[in-house]
């Protein structure tokens, strides 16, 4: 019995070795892909605005023979400025292929994105990036220059044919006066498609732009001003139904119209703090009561109110257009006090308010404005007259003469023109009338931060 076991081990033995000698395939071995080779069917490319649409630059590389199916390789064409080495490539996808091409279109588009002027010709470079579909094994061609010249897109709204901006409405210092003081509201031209200027802006008022200064026929407005956000920027066009929302705020403000794309941006540069003036004399209304402003929006407010006759002459300041800000009235001795009575205007006439709310303290200066300059010798002064709330007045030179404003025939204060820009300072630079004539002055200090002027020869 034992024999016939061992001879059974032996025979299971023999079987396990004839199989153990079985012949084996050899195991496939996979290659390594390749770096693809680019080719450009260009060197040099400087459409027209009319090849816009056509196909003027086609790519081509070679197959860099990934182990995977090849209708599942991944390309991706880099296009960048020479010289970055691809940092801010602008990037084409596509699958399988061992092709591409790009329209004048596009090329521009990308060109113009890096910054590039019109009509000048820069240095670019172009290469592949292959993978397989998962990214795995990214190889990078050969770069290939390209000389490319951007054309001139047309702008999306038709610029100015006048090549000036003019800015009107009730968010500006001139109100809906037509034509605008300049060059207080006039946009300074950067080029042929962008306007910009730093204004003076009103909140929760309207504004335009209008091409030509005094004419209403043409306008560059918004289509609806009642779209989110678009006190702050957003799309313009020419002649459309609605005006521009100003900012909701009162403040000075930069204001960039990009007529490329259609576009424009407001900019707060400085705030400008006010307090409201609400009394009597105009039915004890913030919402409709003049202001005065703190330029810096430190606390120390000024500016000007004309007191019509009748009535208490009593006031308030509040902090906003209704009684649920703080609200400041007498406390003594020329002190503000947010539980004092009311304060009082001495009567009728055109008065300077100084308060600061940071020290509670104001006063209160009646005012009558006054030209003084070459024209007299500088010894005397050419009495204004108050118009709505205008002071106006009229000298005739013999020649080119300097002059300035100044309140109650002293120089205690008096406004001048720091940079010939038609707002003014106190104790500014002396103002100019430029030749022989008969001149028509107006000075208004109705809009509390920023004081203007008019000088109009007759």
């Amino acid at each position: 019995m034992k024999k016939l076991i061992n001879f059974g081990s032996y025979l299971v033995l023999a079987v396990m070795m004839l199989a153990s000698c079985e012949k084996i395939e050899p195991l496939t071995i996979y290659n390594t892909a390749g770096n693809a080779f680019l080719t450009a069917s260009a060197s040099t490319i400087a459409p027209a605005p009319a090849d816009s649409l056509k196909t003027v630059l086609s790519y081509s590389w070679t197959d860099p023979k990934y182990s995977v199916d090849s209708s599942t390789v991944k390309y991706i064409v880099e296009i960048d400025s020479a010289g970055r080495n691809f940092s801010r490539a602008s990037q084409k996808m596509l699958t399988g292929v061992l092709a591409a091409s790009f329209t004048a279109k596009e090329l521009n588009e990308i060109a113009l994105g890096f910054g590039f002027q019109y009509n000048k010709q820069y240095n670019m470079e172009a290469r592949i990036i292959s993978s397989m579909s998962n990214n795995n094994e990214r190889k990078f061609s050969n770069a290939v220059a390209l000389r490319y010249t951007p054309y001139v897109v047309p702008p999306k709204v038709t610029p100015p044919t006048s090549k000036q901006l003019f800015l009107v409405g009730s968010a500006t210092a001139g109100g809906w006066n037509n034509p605008v003081p300049t060059p207080s509201q006039q946009f300074n031209r950067l080029d042929s498609v962008t306007y910009e200027g730093t204004f003076y802006l009103k909140g929760g008022q309207q504004f335009l732009c209008l091409p030509v200064n005094g004419d209403w026929s043409n306008k560059y407005s918004v289509k609806d001003n009642n779209a989110t956000g678009l006190n702050k920027g957003g799309d313009f066009g020419f002649n459309l139904s609605d005006n521009f929302p100003g900012p909701d705020k009162t403040g000075m403000y930069k204001l960039r119209m990009d007529f490329q794309s259609g576009k424009f941006t407001m900019t707060l540069v400085q705030e400008i703090g006010l307090l409201w003036v609400a009394g009597d004399y105009q039915g004890w209304n913030p919402g409709a009561a003049p202001q005065i402003a703190s330029a810096k929006k430190d606390g120390d407010h000024e500016g000007y109110v004309y007191i019509k006759p009748g009535g208490s002459y009593e006031f308030k300041l509040t902090s906003q257009a209704d009684w649920n800000g703080t609200n400041f009235g007498d406390g003594g001795n020329g002190n503000l006090s947010t539980s004092g009575g009311n304060l009082k205007f001495p009567g009728e006439g055109f008065f300077r308010i100084n308060a600061n709310t940071s020290t509670n303290k104001f006063t209160i200066a009646q005012t009558t404005w006054s030209l003084i300059g070459g024209f007299t010798g500088w010894g005397s002064d050419v009495a204004m007259t108050l118009n709505n709330s205008i002071w106006e007045g009229t000298v005739t030179v013999g020649g080119r003469e300097e002059f300035k404003f100044r309140a109650n025939s002293d120089w205690g204060v008096n406004m001048g023109d720091n940079n010939a820009d038609n707002s003014l300072e106190y104790n500014g630079a002396n103002l100019v009338l430029p030749s022989a004539g008969t001149y028509k002055i107006a000075l208004d200090l109705t809009n509390p931060g920023f004081y203007t002027y008019k000088i109009m020869k007759q």
